[in-house]
C-alpha cells in the first residue's frame, strides 16, 4: 500500500481528474492518504482520517517512505504559523497538525516550535469546543473547504472535533449518524452538534451550539447565529435560514 502526505498549505481532492471538477474536500499540509489511482497529473486518494477519496494534483503531494513514524505534537491553534518545506515557509491554516520533523528523501518538513495547541493537553469538552470553533470566526465559505482558508458547514465541525481527539465523519449526512441523541434544544449545551434537513428531509447543514439559543456554523463565513425549535434565525437579517431536525452530544 502506498503513501502520500500533502506537502500544501491546502491540498483539493477534486471529483475528477480536472481542474474544472467540483472540489469535494481538502488534505491540509502533513496529512496522509493511500494511494489508489494515478494519471499523468492527477493522483486519485483516499484520506487516512475520515476515509473520503478524491482527485489531487500529483506535484501537491509527495511519497511517504516505507515505516516513516508520525509522532502528533498537536493543532495550530494561530494565524501567522510556518513550517518549512526544504527550508521554503509555509504558511499553516488553523487546525493544521503538528508533527516531529520529517525526512521524505526529497522533501524535509520542520515544524514549527510554537504556535499550535498540545495534543496531549487537550480535553473534549464544552469549554475547548468553543475555543477551538471561535479560531475560525469569520472564516469564509468554500465548498469542501477543512481550513481556516476557506471552509464549509460539515469540515468546520470536523475540524473543531479532531483539534479536540473526536473523529467526525466528513459531510452532515454523515456526522448526523454519530453521537447520541439530545432530547430537547432546552437542554443542548455547548459542544452539541446541530443538524438541519431540507424539505425532502435530508440532512444538509451543521452547526455547533455554543448553548441552547445560539449557534456557530459556516454559512457566508463562519457566523454566530440565533438558534430556537424551529431552527436558525439570521441575526443581522432576522430571517429564518435552516430547519432543526435533530441535535446530538459528541462528548
Amino acid at each position: 500500500m502506498r503513501k502520500v502526505i500533502s506537502i500544501a498549505a491546502v491540498c483539493p481532492l477534486w471529483a475528477a481528474p480536472s481542474y474544472k471538477m467540483e472540489m469535494t474536500s481538502q488534505l491540509l499540509f502533513g496529512e496522509q492518504a493511500e494511494v489508489l489511482e494515478e494519471e499523468k497529473l492527477f493522483t486519485l486518494v483516499r484520506c487516512d482520517y475520515d476515509g473520503y477519496e478524491g482527485w489531487c494534483m500529483n506535484n501537491q503531494i509527495a511519497e511517504l517512505p516505507a515505516g516513516i513514524a508520525f509522532e502528533l505534537k498537536g493543532y495550530v491553534n494561530k494565524t501567522g504559523v510556518s513550517a518549512l518545506l526544504n527550508n521554503s515557509h509555509i504558511h499553516l491554516p488553523v487546525a493544521t497538525p503538528v508533527y516531529n520533523n520529517l525526512d521524505l528523501g526529497a522533501y524535509k518538513i520542520e515544524y514549527p516550535l510554537n504556535g499550535y495547541v498540545s495534543a496531549a493537553e487537550i480535553k473534549a469538552n464544552s469549554s475547548t469546543a468553543e475555543k477551538m470553533a471561535m479560531l475560525f470566526l469569520n472564516t469564509p465559505y468554500l465548498w469542501g473547504g477543512k481550513s481556516s482558508f476557506g471552509i464549509d458547514c460539515s469540515g468546520f465541525t470536523q475540524k473543531v472535533f479532531k483539534m479536540m481527539g473526536i473523529a467526525l465523519q466528513r459531510d452532515a449526512y454523515q456526522q448526523v449518524t454519530q453521537g447520541t441523541v439530545v432530547d430537547f434544544l432546552q437542554q443542548a449545551v455547548c459542544g452539541d452538534l446541530a443538524f438541519f434537513d431540507n424539505e425532502s428531509g435530508d440532512i444538509i447543514h451543521v452547526g455547533m451550539l455554543l448553548g441552547s439559543e445560539s449557534i456557530i456554523h459556516a454559512s457566508g463565513y463562519v457566523r454566530i447565529d440565533t438558534i430556537d425549535n424551529l431552527g436558525i434565525v439570521n441575526s443581522i437579517t432576522g430571517k429564518r435560514t435552516h430547519k432543526l431536525r435533530i441535535i446530538k452530544s459528541m462528548f
